[in-house]
C-alpha cells in the first residue's frame, strides 16, 4: 500500500522529533554529534536546534567535547527549566497532582484525602481541576509552564475518550470524566489524555523505580481496590478494549463476600484496603485520619511492628489470595517479574513471604519457578508520577505542537 508523499509541514515536525529525541538520549550533545546521529546536515540541525531552544525544550550551555582535538563544541542538553507536564489522579480516598519537568525532577506535588465513593462525579472532578489550577499556578511560579495533563482514573475506561465504563469503589457508571475534565481543565498545549491508574502506575515504575532491569513484569497496584499494570517489553499491554489488568476482580474465594462489581470472593475483598483493615479489627475513622494514600496503613504498621495477632493474620491472609491470584495471572502472562506496589509495597514485610509461598504452591503453576517478587519504592506516588511521565513523553515526541505556538 503506498503512503502519501510527506508534506513540508509534516517532514519538519517528524525532525523535531528525531533532533530532540537525539538531545534526550545523548545529552549534553553537540550540534556536529547529532548530525552524524540523524543523517541531517549540520544545517538542518542547527535550524531544528534553534526552533527548540526558542520553545524553551533545550538549552545550549558549556563546552562537550566531540574528539581528541580540536576546541570543544557547545553542548545541547534538554532544558528542565522551562516546559513541564501535570499528572492527576483520582483514586477512591484521595486526589492527586504532580509536575515534572522535561528532566523528570518532581517540581510539585499535592495529595488532598477525600472520600470519593458515592460521591458525584461532577464533584470529585471539580476538586481535581481545582487541585490542578494549584499544580499549574505553582509550576508557573518556578518558571515553568504546564504543556498538558494526564488523569489517572480507576477502574476500566474507553482509551483515548475518558468515559468510565466502570469504577465500582466510586459508585460510577458509563460517566463521561474526560469530557467533565476537558471542561475544567485550561487550555493547555497538548490535550488532556487519559489511563487506568494501575497503567500509568506500572509506567511510574518503569521511569522512576528499577525499569528496565525488571524485564516485562505485572506491577499491583494495591489500594481499596486492587489493579495490574502489565509492561511487556517496556510497552503497557491494555488488551483488546483497554480492560486488561482487573486483578482485583480475580475470584480467590467463591463463597466469599459480595463485591461491588457483581461478584463474590474477589481478592480485593480478601486482600484490598479496607478488606485488611477490617480484618485487623481497625475501625474506619483510623482509616480515613491521614491526608496521604499511605497514611490510613500507618497505624497498621504500628500494630504489626507491636506483633499484634490479628493484624499480622489479616496481612497474611492478604498476601496469601494475592498470591493466589498472581499464580493465575503468571500462567496467562510468564511475567519476569512481580512488582508489589501501592499498599502492598508498605506491607511487604508481613504480607510478601505468604505472596511467595502461595505462588510457589500455586495450584497448576505451568513454570518450574515462579518470577521473582519485588517491592516498589515509589508507593502511592506512582500512578501520579507515570501520568505525568506520560506528558513528557508526549512533548518529546511531539515537540512541534510546542514549537509552533512560540
Amino acid at each position: 500500500m503506498r503512503q502519501a508523499p510527506l508534506r513540508h509541514g509534516t517532514m519538519r515536525e517528524r525532525n523535531l522529533a528525531v533532533v530532540l529525541g537525539e538531545i534526550a538520549r545523548r545529552q549534553p550533545v553537540s550540534r556536529a554529534r547529532l548530525a552524524e546521529a540523524t543523517g541531517f546536515t549540520k544545517t538542518t540541525v542547527s535550524s531544528l536546534v534553534a526552533s527548540l531552544a526558542g520553545a524553551g525544550l533545550v538549552r545550549e550551555d558549556g563546552p562537550v567535547r566531540d574528539g581528541e582535538r580540536g576546541r570543544p563544541a557547545t553542548a545541547v542538553s534538554v532544558n528542565g527549566d522551562r516546559v513541564a507536564g501535570l499528572g492527576l489522579e483520582i483514586n477512591v480516598d484521595y486526589l492527586a497532582a504532580c509536575v515534572l519537568d522535561l528532566g523528570r525532577r518532581i517540581r510539585h506535588r499535592h495529595i488532598v484525602a477525600a472520600d470519593n465513593r458515592d460521591r458525584a462525579p461532577e464533584r470529585v472532578i471539580a476538586a481535581l481541576t481545582g487541585l490542578a489550577a494549584r499544580a499549574i499556578s505553582a509550576a508557573g511560579e518556578q518558571g515553568l509552564s504546564v504543556a498538558g495533563a494526564v488523569v489517572a482514573l480507576p477502574g476500566t475506561l474507553d482509551q483515548g475518550g475518558g468515559l468510565v465504563r466502570s469504577a465500582p469503589n466510586l459508585g460510577w457508571d458509563d460517566v463521561a470524566a474526560g469530557e467533565l475534565l476537558d471542561a475544567g481543565l485550561p487550555g493547555l498545549p497538548l490535550p488532556a489524555d487519559y489511563d487506568n491508574e494501575a497503567n500509568l502506575a506500572a509506567l511510574g515504575e518503569l521511569w522512576f523505580g528499577d525499569g528496565p532491569a525488571l524485564g516485562s513484569y505485572v506491577h499491583v497496584s494495591g489500594e481499596i481496590g486492587i489493579g495490574a499494570g502489565i509492561v511487556v517489553d517496556g510497552r503497557v499491554f491494555r488488551g483488546a478494549h483497554g480492560f486488561a489488568g482487573e486483578l482485583g476482580h480475580v475470584v480467590v474465594d467463591p463463597g466469599g463476600p459480595p463485591c461491588a462489581c457483581g461478584g463474590r470472593g474477589c481478592l480485593e475483598q480478601v486482600a484490598g484496603q479496607e478488606a485488611i483493615l477490617r480484618g485487623a479489627g481497625m475501625t474506619a475513622a483510623t482509616a480515613t485520619s491521614s491526608a496521604s494514600p499511605d497514611g490510613p496503613l500507618s497505624a497498621l504498621v504500628a500494630r504489626l511492628e507491636r506483633g499484634d495477632e490479628r493484624a499480622l493474620a489479616a496481612v497474611r491472609r492478604a498476601g496469601e489470595a494475592l498470591g493466589q491470584a498472581l499464580a493465575t495471572a503468571v500462567n496467562l502472562l510468564d511475567p519476569d517479574t512481580i512488582v508489589l506496589g501501592g499498599i502492598f509495597s508498605g506491607l511487604a514485610p508481613w504480607a510478601r513471604p505468604a505472596t511467595e509461598a502461595a505462588l510457589a504452591g500455586g495450584a497448576g503453576l505451568v513454570r518450574r519457578s515462579p518470577p521473582r517478587i519485588t517491592v516498589s519504592r515509589l508507593g502511592g506516588d506512582a500512578a501520579a508520577l507515570g501520568a505525568a511521565s506520560l506528558v513528557v513523553e508526549r512533548v518529546l515526541d511531539d515537540p512541534a505542537r510546542l514549537v509552533t505556538r512560540c
